[in-house]
């Protein structure tokens, strides 16, 4: 009995100790484990480079990135390391340049077109009821020269005013005051002076009475006219029929149609968001048209517009023209050109940065590559863009952007 204790007493004694010693031995295998998966760090092209602290890759240069964390680094799931770009470091060795902090003047080119004055217009209307016997124009934007028939009315009541006009020459031709009077209304009724002299010498009444135009211009039907349309002037444009047609009643008053003077007219330019500050009311402004691109047209800007156009972000300015000898058709395009004053800013050569999509990026010299870097620009003039924010003229920036983006030098991401 006594030896079974005694053999039970070792064999807990020896397991004991070879529990000690598996605990003890797993302790410093755990621990050296956890030394193992300290903070290490890797080239993501070259993944046998292996450094312990951060730094460079002595084989392309680029910053080593961590390869393994220990357990108490945070896992990010966020959806913009899906989204990082490819392209953001190139290496490689290029062209150089930097912006430049100087004073830029240049000329400003504004895409515009000829339209109608509105202040040209000239109202048609009938000053008696009646009927319209006979039109002597049957489209719109047909020409009409000063003095030119347009339509006869037939009017019972002008009917009447002769009448009455013709029984008091007939019979009471002393009372000067009235026959005066009558002569007058005759007049308000649209009755020429040669149509009452006509009517006094023959005392017979017409009841039908010819409209002439008072002025030279352009025929169109709308009571509302866009000023800035096109198709008034285009000669290959369809012909389009008059509202207004013979055996219409019209009532006193009512437009018949409208008449538009040609011989002043409108240069309507466009200016891109960002351009109308340059410009000022009076500043002078070259015009060529696409008749004749050698000879210009010196006028000065008499009206901007502070109004921004929603569709195309512009708004316009105008240039009153005198059409009289320019002879310029409604809907010709012109090109307009503005000399600005000096405007003081960082500017940088055209090709030095890029256009991705709603941002711009230029590519920043830094070691033995070159860094995307995005940009917020202003104004361009001629060859050169207007830096407001994001390098210096400290920077050393790649000449050629759209080079380094079309190239496969695109090796690392962050």
């Amino acid at each position: 009995m006594n030896r079974y204790l005694k053999y039970s007493l070792i064999t807990i004694v020896i397991l004991t100790i070879g529990f000690v010693i598996y605990y003890f031995t797993t302790k410093s295998e755990n621990h050296s484990g956890h030394e193992q998966q300290a903070v290490v760090y890797t080239c993501s092209m070259h993944p046998e480079i292996i450094r312990d602290k951060p730094g460079n890759c002595p084989i392309c240069g680029m910053t080593l990135v961590k390869k393994v964390t220990n357990n108490h680094t945070e896992e990010n799931n966020s959806i913009e390391n899906v989204l990082k770009p490819t392209d953001n470091f190139i290496v490689g060795n290029y062209q150089t340049t930097t912006a430049k902090d100087t004073t830029v003047s240049s000329e400003i080119n504004l895409p515009g077109s000829v339209a109608y004055d509105p202040n040209s217009f000239v109202n048609i209307a009938a000053r008696v009821s009646g009927r319209i016997e006979k039109m002597y124009v049957n489209y719109k934007y047909q020409k009409v020269n000063k003095g030119q028939k347009l339509f006869d009315l037939y009017s019972p009541e002008l009917l009447t005013e002769q009448q009455n006009f013709i029984y008091l020459i007939s019979n009471d031709a002393a009372n000067t005051s009235i026959v005066e009077a009558s002569k007058q209304k005759l007049k308000l009724y649209g009755m020429s002076g040669n149509q009452i002299n006509a009517l006094i010498s023959t005392k017979k009444a017409n009841p039908i009475i010819s409209i002439y135009s008072p002025a030279y211009g352009i025929i169109d039907a709308t009571e509302t006219m866009d000023v800035n349309s096109n198709t008034m002037s285009n000669a290959s444009a369809p012909s389009e029929v008059l509202n207004v047609k013979e055996g219409n009643y019209i009532k006193k008053g009512e437009t018949v149609f409208k008449l538009v003077n040609t011989n002043k007219v409108w240069g309507v330019f466009n200016v891109l968001q960002g351009y109308s500050g340059l410009l000022k009311v009076n500043q002078p402004i070259t015009i060529t048209t696409e008749l004749d691109e050698n000879y210009n047209i010196n006028a000065h800007i008499n009206f901007i517009e502070t109004q921004l156009s929603a569709t195309d972000k512009s708004n316009r300015i105008r240039v009153y023209l005198s059409n009289s000898t320019l002879k310029l058709p409604i809907g010709l395009r012109l090109q307009g050109r503005v000399k600005t004053n000096l405007i003081k800013g960082f500017w940088l050569h055209k090709q030095a940065f890029v256009s991705i999509g709603n941002k711009k990026i230029v590519f920043v010299k830094m070691n033995n590559g070159f860094k995307a870097k995005e940009i917020k620009t202003g104004i361009e003039m001629e060859d050169y863009i207007q830096v407001i924010n994001g390098i210096s003229v400290n920077d050393t920036i790649a000449r050629n952007a759209q080079y380094l983006i079309d190239s496969e030098s695109f090796i690392k991401t962050e």
